[in-house]
């Protein structure tokens, strides 16, 4: 037994000399090195979801923004193209009455000079009311739309060809920068 004992102590002492007193306290930073690399690894990670969520903050209040700039211009726009609307509604029945003036000179024989006087004063009032984005409706052979169309009356149609269409116009209707200020009264064939 005592042999064994003796080379049990001799694989001790050669456990203890190739284990050195080095050997333990590196082992001992390694692990702190690992808990360090772990700690800071979890820093990092929290870092990145606080980055993540304020880039995903920034990003909605910058299309937010954005959004509300485009909203804003429209709006602007369409003051713009509309501010004069309340005028140009109010001058279009003496844009009536000049045509209506007009047709009346023609067929009672007035004046030469008269009728051009008062074409151009109607060609002036038009190109004005143009420029501001007025444009009649052209319904005259159309078919009839209760969208664009106001039916005053159905007659019988003058031929097969014009059933449901507008075969005669009352009132003109005019369009303001695309938008419908008046709709055009007419007579449908049926």
């Amino acid at each position: 037994m005592k042999k064994k004992d003796k080379t049990i102590k001799q694989e001790e002492e050669q456990i203890q000399s190739d284990v050195s007193p080095d050997d333990i306290t590196d082992t001992k930073s390694s692990k702190s090195k690992k808990a360090k690399k772990a700690s800071n690894a979890e820093k990092l990670d929290d870092l990145q979801t606080k980055y993540n969520e304020l880039n995903d903050k920034y990003l909605r209040l910058y299309s937010d923004f954005d959004n509300f700039r485009k909203r804003k211009a429209k709006e602007f726009t369409d003051i713009i193209m509309t501010a004069s609307k309340e005028l140009v509604v109010d001058l279009l029945p003496v844009l009536d009455d000049f045509e209506r003036a007009l047709q009346a000179m023609k067929e009672h024989d007035a004046d030469e000079e008269s009728i051009k006087g008062t074409e151009l004063i109607y060609n002036k009032l038009h190109n004005l009311l143009k420029q501001r984005g007025l444009t009649p409706m052209d319904s005259m052979g159309k078919e009839f739309d209760t969208d664009w169309h106001e039916a005053i009356t159905n007659i019988p149609a003058p031929s097969k060809d014009l059933k449901g269409k507008v075969v005669d116009v009352i009132q003109k209707g005019y369009l303001l920068n695309d938008t419908i200020i008046r709709y055009a009264k007419v007579v449908v064939g049926n």
